[in-house]
């Protein structure tokens, strides 16, 4: 099975969508380690360390894999220059996504609220800030996402800018 996972996605992006076999236990723990005490939080950390372990080994063995060579979405090596440009700002757009979202569920707004209600003008350039913060990131990601996948339907077809790869 993993061999297969493999050659249909690469070795890369099979890298990166078994991570989060390990990560997702540790986002749970970093999520609500504060907010339940007990052990049930450590133990969301404990399976996290041992998927993390076991997804290293995965990862390691990746090398005795053979893969066929074919145009493949996150084979960086092969990248053309604006594929590479375009996914790197896709990456940006969607780490400011992550983060405004983990922001917005973690941040205790019950302070701004009242001033907001009130119409204090602070709080409304920071609420107004925020929303195009939301936006732009939104937009960039869905633009760069775009992008970035003409570009590798342009380097899967074999050209690249228009001129064809030797």
């Amino acid at each position: 099975m993993i061999r297969q996972l493999v050659q249909r996605w690469g070795r890369t992006q099979f890298a990166a969508v078994t991570c989060l076999v390990w990560f997702l236990p540790l986002a749970a723990w970093a999520g609500s380690v504060d907010l339940y005490p007990g052990p049930a939080p450590w133990a969301a950390f404990g399976l996290g360390i041992l998927l993390l372990v076991a997804w290293l080994v995965v990862v390691a063995r990746l090398r005795t894999i053979e893969v066929e060579p074919r145009p493949r979405r996150l084979d960086f090596s092969a990248m053309s220059a604006a594929e590479r440009r375009w996914s790197t700002v896709f990456a940006v757009c969607a780490i400011c996504l992550i983060g405004w979202l983990n922001g917005a569920a973690t941040v205790d707004w019950g302070i701004l609220t009242p001033k907001l209600a009130a119409g204090r003008p602070g709080p409304l350039a920071l609420f107004a800030g925020l929303l195009v913060f939301l936006l732009l990131a939104l937009a960039g990601a869905v633009v760069s996402w775009r992008r970035s996948a003409a570009a590798f339907r342009a380097r899967a077809r074999g050209h690249v800018g228009g001129e064809p790869v030797l």
